[in-house]
């Protein structure tokens, strides 16, 4: 099992940055990728970023490419999102995800772990 805890949530206003990380454990050496996502209130949980943990390839949605940042530090098997230019509609629970096999990155379902979530909120 991989257990994932995320930090560094909080309430920035808009404009503002905050940095997300999330340390994983445990059977670690399972996954190949880890991403994150959100869920805002009365949506759906959506894909946020991606890293493929060999290849250090990233994935962005759309709406936030060009103002966050995934990265990852190999030696403490955590991941970081660096969120820049916040925006209130960026408010939302992000979630740590990690993933074994082989399926989409960007589809909820195919991740096989997820930490318990850390609010951010954006104020206008």
């Amino acid at each position: 099992q991989v257990q994932l805890v995320e930090s560094g949530g909080g309430l920035v206003q808009a404009g503002g940055s905050l940095r997300l990380s999330c340390a994983a454990s445990g059977r670690t050496f399972s996954m190949n990728a880890m991403g994150w996502f959100r869920q805002a209130p009365g949506k759906e949980r959506e894909f946020v970023a991606a890293i493929n943990w060999s290849s250090d390839s990233t994935y962005y949605a759309d709406s936030v490419k060009g103002r966050f940042i995934i990265s990852k530090y190999n030696a403490k098997n955590t991941v970081f999102l660096q969120m820049n230019s916040l925006k209130p509609e960026d408010t939302a629970v992000y979630y740590c995800a990690g993933r074994r096999g082989v399926t989409s990155l960007v589809t909820a379902r195919s991740y096989d772990y997820w930490g318990q979530g850390t609010q951010v909120t954006v104020s206008s």
